[in-house]
């Protein structure tokens, strides 16, 4: 179903404004909506719940939207189609910090492990951390996200962080998003088991000192610029 067809234009339509009622007449008189993809002119494949998790996110109603095309049976785990990864409609929702849907889809079944972030092929927490949506971060490991150390730094779950730290190889990658967040218990640690502030992430080129200044956390960009370089 090509995202310019009638029907599509207007089931988008519902769920982006949050016209619940609207949508479950759609669904109801044409079940297909739920369940069919919808192609854009790139030729992506999104899902419905798709379409409610794009960005910008924030929909109004998402949740009552995540219960009528649940019971309609849209796909809480289908992979976006076309595009250059497979994430699901939860990675979207943790891309754009969108909490209230975030819980909405783990209500409605989704898998919070489920793979195919953009950032790494991983969960949905993956991309909340890659993409900086701190309060999604924290509302997934609220959930039961299992975290790995990049993302216990970014969050902050220090004593997570000191214990996975003891085993690690690398930690530069945990202290670069540990201060992108503004984590400066977690900094230190990790500083002091031998990261360096210094290191620029082949990703961006910036190091743990330059993102820490996007962070807001004048502390820590203090902190980290009294050290010796």
């Amino acid at each position: 179903m090509r995202d310019d067809e009638p029907l599509a234009a207007e089931l988008t339509a519902a769920i982006v404004d949050g016209e619940v009622e609207r949508l479950a007449r759609l669904v109801r008189e044409h079940p297909h909506l739920a369940t069919e993809p919808v192609q854009d002119r790139d030729g992506g494949l999104r899902s419905p719940l798709h379409l409610l998790a794009d960005a910008p996110g924030q929909r109004p109603r998402a949740a009552e939207t995540v219960r009528v095309l649940v019971a309609a049976g849209a796909p809480l785990e289908a992979p976006a189609v076309g595009m250059w990864h497979v994430e699901r409609p939860l990675h979207w929702a943790a891309s754009n910090d969108d909490v209230v849907l975030v819980d909405a889809l783990l209500d409605a079944g989704a898998d919070v492990e489920a793979p195919g972030s953009s950032i790494d092929g991983g969960p949905p927490l993956s991309s909340a951390v890659g993409y900086g949506q701190w309060r999604a971060a924290r509302r997934l490991v609220a959930r039961g996200a299992r975290t790995e150390l990049w993302h216990a730094a970014a969050v902050g779950l220090l004593p997570v962080v000191a214990r996975l730290a003891e085993d690690a190889t690398d930690l530069n990658v945990p202290l670069w998003n540990a201060c992108r967040a503004g984590q400066l218990g977690t900094a230190k640690l990790l500083v002091a088991r031998g990261a360096s502030p210094r290191w620029p992430a082949p990703w961006s080129g910036q190091t743990a000192a330059d993102v820490a200044r996007t962070s807001g956390n004048e502390e820590l960009i203090a902190w980290l610029a009294s050290r010796p370089t």
